[in-house]
């Protein structure tokens, strides 16, 4: 079993590739030292995105003297892609091609209705289209991703870190706040987060991989034959409630002693409260990263944890590779050993034996992107 460390060049130039793109959008013709100096990038850096977006037919290039002039490709329609979580909302609009055009994410107060919620993600798609020069008119599908199950009918099951979606028709529900006329596809987070990473992440290449995203909640996403498994009523992956104490704390699904109870990250970070006071993940991950025993401890135990339930998840379905994503990913450095050593000691030898772990390449982004995929695919269908 081999780890694979973060593919941070890779997301580095996809971030850069983007924010040429989105200056691009918003105007006509832009010389290429004007993209150097907006984008605040190297004009090598942009030289060579320009020369790869060239190539892939996305911009045009008419050079005069010594000053180059570059225009975006205009194609027929875009896409929004929506991430909502428990305290954060993403939104992007990309070209039906899946080129993210423009992004942005903002934290929410907590508690927030869902019609709260989509209603700042209205305001920030607003936003969206005055930057990328997009109209709501031109958008020609929607993909959200909600940390929820959604059956095949549409309709937001239990449990979930968003009660107030508990029982709605999510494809309505979004389509009625958002005001857009364009057909909604709604998916649980974990599967989209999967989607991204097997179509342009770490998984790439890759028939069956399970990405696991462990946040304010736990779930995972799978990719079984080179498809998304989703189950017969959208909870497949639902990981996070698999019990792994009888006896222990009550989670919201009502059980005791779930996954969740004992990995997501607010239950990690509260483990140091008596000791350390109030802090949040990323002050747990700092100091465990500069070597405070009691921060290491907790992390090294979480990946034990997490070890144990990816083990049954290699006797169950075989993975050739497992992601991890989600906010505790930022604590891969001490989480991917333990989770190894947990695997290679329960696992079934031949169900683990070639199987590699790996941090999500997008990180935060996944479910963002996923997002786009299942409206980009959407279109697709749409145009066959």
């Amino acid at each position: 079993m081999a780890a694979i460390s973060p593919g941070s060049p890779s997301a580095l130039r996809t971030l850069n590739r983007s924010r040429v793109l989105e200056v691009l959008a918003a105007g006509s013709d832009v010389h290429q030292a004007e993209l150097a100096r907006m984008t605040g990038l190297a004009p090598a850096t942009v030289s060579n995105i320009v020369r790869e977006l060239h190539d892939d037919g996305m911009v045009t290039t008419v050079r005069s003297g010594r000053r180059t002039s570059v225009r975006l490709v205009r194609r027929s329609g875009y896409v929004v892609g929506i991430d909502v979580g428990h305290r954060h909302i993403g939104v992007a609009v990309a070209d039906t091609d899946g080129t993210i055009l423009g992004e942005d994410f903002r934290q929410l107060d907590d508690p927030v209705t869902a019609s709260n919620t989509l209603r700042r993600g209205r305001q920030i798609l607003d936003g969206l289209f005055a930057r990328t020069g997009v109209d709501a008119e031109d958008i020609t599908a929607i993909g959200v991703g909600i940390p929820a199950p959604v059956d095949r009918a549409g309709f937001v099951g239990s449990p979930t870190i968003l009660p107030g979606w508990v029982g709605a028709h999510a494809a309505d529900l979004v389509g009625a706040e958002l005001g857009v006329d364009a057909p909604v596809t709604v998916a649980n987070d974990a599967n989209l987060g999967a989607l991204a990473e097997h179509r342009f992440g770490v998984g790439v290449g890759t028939q069956n991989m399970a990405y696991v995203k462990v946040g304010a909640g736990v779930g995972a996403g799978l990719i079984v034959d080179g498809r998304l498994l989703t189950g017969a009523n959208g909870t497949a992956g639902e990981i996070g409630h698999n019990c792994y104490d009888e006896y222990g704390e009550v989670c919201r699904c009502g059980n005791r002693g779930c996954l969740e109870t004992l990995v997501a990250a607010p239950q990690v970070v509260s483990l140091l409260t008596a000791t350390h006071g109030v802090a949040t993940l990323d002050e747990l991950v700092h100091r465990a990263t500069a070597g405070d025993r009691p921060s290491v401890r907790v992390l090294q135990d979480t990946g034990r944890q997490i070890g144990r339930a990816m083990a049954d998840l290699c006797n169950l379905i075989n993975p050739e590779l497992i992601v991890i994503g989600g906010e505790l990913a930022r604590a891969h450095e001490v989480l991917l050993p333990s989770i190894e050593m947990i695997i290679a000691r329960t696992a079934v030898p031949a169900a683990a034996s070639d199987l590699r772990l790996s941090v999500a390449r997008f990180e935060g982004r996944a479910q963002l992107i996923g997002a786009v995929a299942i409206a980009v695919d959407c279109v697709s269908v749409m145009f066959k």
